[in-house]
């Protein structure tokens, strides 16, 4: 009942164009079941006068009438096709939006774990099977039920035996759909699983392909889709062979019913209870009849994909972001960027912990390396900080505010965050720029680039900041990726600078050039700076060493090579 709340609740918006549909609906029955009987008028009361010229005025009467009819079923179907899908699409369109909000709130443990390609498969493919049933099932539904009760009616009229029959049969047949409904929704959740597998295993093969083609291993990439999509194969066979037993099955009842009706209605007709012309008409609704059992039948693998999806739907609305605003959050107003880790620990999904009772304060404006063996939290260090993850003990401030209960979207409007992984979004070199501040003026994107030592190379560009970057800035190198991000970063102009790891990737000539936009960037900030090349932080503030234990050592450079320690031994090792 909760599922079907959360599903009828988004008819709210669109209650007229809901109520106007079920009204076309209602109209499209009423005119399908009174044909039959105006056949029967024709029949038993027009075509047995013996007056030519009242049965051609008659004739024309019913002809008029059929025609207005007919006129207005036009309009209301045209209505229930067009709007009513309409609807569908709109309601679509909200799941999505709601979806992709929610998506958004997650914080980075939910992606930890997460699949993409899974979560684009239920933003799209389920979502679509969701409109379908959000606009055919109430009006199928609505149109089925009155054509069978209906029909129902009008038959036990005729005949209050043979209906009771037609009733024995139907219940049979309802029994039977009820009882392969169970094992068809089973299947086709099954289904979605798989071929949100499939989609995950294309995404992920597609977006390493450089890394397939670069080992020759596409035979590899071959093999894990080839086994992904046979167990999705696998499933949607088992789904048909429920489908062929649960529609042969149906049509089998069918069958049978009208055998009954034949002969029932032969020894009604041999003892006089049934007039011959009646035994049409009453075959004429038990077309009427099945119909809607057919169409409602149909309707049941429309529903199971629908009510699968939806469930699959729910699951990601319904997941609560681990990192919230707290009710008294405040907003950061002009920042100063001293950060105070007190007795912080961490650890991901419950493992060992990862940061331990860390204590440290940085000072307003500082650079602070941060350096150590692989392993040692430099990257989770800094994550903890804009709330990326949530610290389990311990607190971490900002200007003396515990960042818990700072606005989320205000404290990471302060941080400014330089990546080795630079991620580009698929547009202009001009909207990868403003991504930094959206709103900002040419002449302010312009004045970040020439701070970053792009602005030459945009230029000279055929279609200068306008120019396509391509998916993830596939059309630049690395180092003017590297670029843009910081000229990204210079718009930002946030408080708290951190840089992961920024030049690591990049050669020893662009390594230079970049390190002049960082200094330019670092000046006047409070800067978090994590790098293994240690000849880029010999100037910092401060170093920290960072081990799997904690921090191991803080000083200057001159002071931590001097103590002969953990960082000596990294320097030494590196220039070696």
């Amino acid at each position: 009942m909760k599922l079907f709340k959360n599903f009828i609740s988004y008819y709210g918006p669109y209650k007229a164009l809901f109520f106007a549909d079920m009204f076309c609906a209602l109209i499209l029955s009423a005119i399908d079941l009174v044909f039959p009987l105006i056949v029967r008028y024709l029949l038993n009361d027009v075509y047995v006068l013996q007056d030519g010229n009242k049965i051609i005025k008659y004739v024309i009467y019913v002809g008029i009438a059929l025609l207005i009819m007919y006129i207005v079923r036009y309009f209301c179907q045209y209505f229930i096709t067009s709007w009513g899908h309409i609807m569908g699409a709109k309601m679509e369109a909200n799941m999505r939006k709601d979806i992709f909000d929610n998506l958004q709130k997650q914080s980075f443990s939910y992606y930890d774990e997460a699949s993409t390609g899974k979560l684009m498969s239920r933003i799209v493919t389920d979502l679509f099977d969701i409109s379908e049933l959000a606009h055919h099932g109430p009006e199928d539904v609505f149109i089925s039920i009155l054509k069978i009760v209906g029909s129902f009616v009008i038959l036990a009229g005729i005949n209050l035996k043979i209906t009771f029959i037609l009733l024995l049969f139907t219940l049979v047949m309802l029994y039977f759909s009820y009882f392969y409904n169970k094992k068809m929704r089973n299947v086709f959740v099954e289904n979605k699983e798989k071929i949100a597998g499939v989609n995950a295993q294309i995404q992920d093969s597609l977006e390493g392909i450089r890394v397939v083609k670069s080992f020759a291993n596409e035979e590899i990439e071959n093999a894990k889709f080839t086994k992904g999509n046979n167990e999705y194969l696998k499933t949607k066979e088992d789904s048909y062979f429920i489908m062929g037993r649960f529609f042969s099955g149906n049509t089998f009842f069918q069958g049978l019913l009208y055998l009954s009706v034949i002969l029932a209605g032969g020894i009604f007709i041999s003892d006089g209870s049934l007039k011959v012309t009646d035994l049409v008409i009453y075959i004429l609704y038990i077309n009427t009849f099945l119909n809607p059992i057919d169409k409602l039948v149909n309707f049941t693998e429309q529903f199971q994909r629908g009510l699968s999806g939806f469930q699959r739907f729910v699951e990601v609305i319904t997941t609560k972001p681990e990192i919230t605003d707290r009710e008294d959050a405040v907003e950061l107003v002009n920042p100063k960027g001293e950060i105070a880790f007190n007795n912080v620990s961490f650890s991901y999904n419950n493992s060992s912990d990862i940061l331990s009772n860390i204590d440290i304060k940085i000072q307003s404006g500082k650079n602070i390396a941060l350096v150590g063996p692989s392993g040692g939290g430099k990257t989770t260090f800094s994550s903890l900080i804009p709330r990326f993850y949530e610290v389990n003990d311990g607190c971490i401030t900002i200007d003396g505010i515990d960042i818990r209960d700072i606005k989320l979207k205000s404290l990471r409007k302060s941080i400014g965050i330089v990546q080795q992984d630079v991620y580009l979004f698929a547009g202009s070199i001009r909207e990868n720029i403003l991504y930094g501040r959206p709103g900002a003026l040419e002449n302010e994107i312009i004045d970040a680039a020439k701070k970053a030592n792009i602005h030459e190379f945009i230029i000279g560009l055929k279609h200068g900041y306008g120019t396509y970057t391509g998916e993830r800035g596939v059309k630049l190198s690395g180092g003017q990726k590297q670029r843009i991000s910081i000229a990204r970063v210079f718009l930002k102009n946030p408080s708290i600078l951190i840089l992961d790891e920024a030049t690591s990737a990049l050669d020893n000539e662009n390594e230079q050039f970049i390190q002049k936009s960082l200094e330019e960037l670092m000046k006047n900030r409070t800067t978090l700076v994590i790098a293994h090349r240690l000849s880029t932080i010999k100037n910092a503030d401060e170093i920290v060493v960072l081990t799997d234990e904690g921090i191991n050592q803080r000083g200057t450079h001159d002071e931590l090579i001097e103590k002969d320690g953990v960082y000596s031994y990294l320097y030494n090792m590196q220039f070696k």
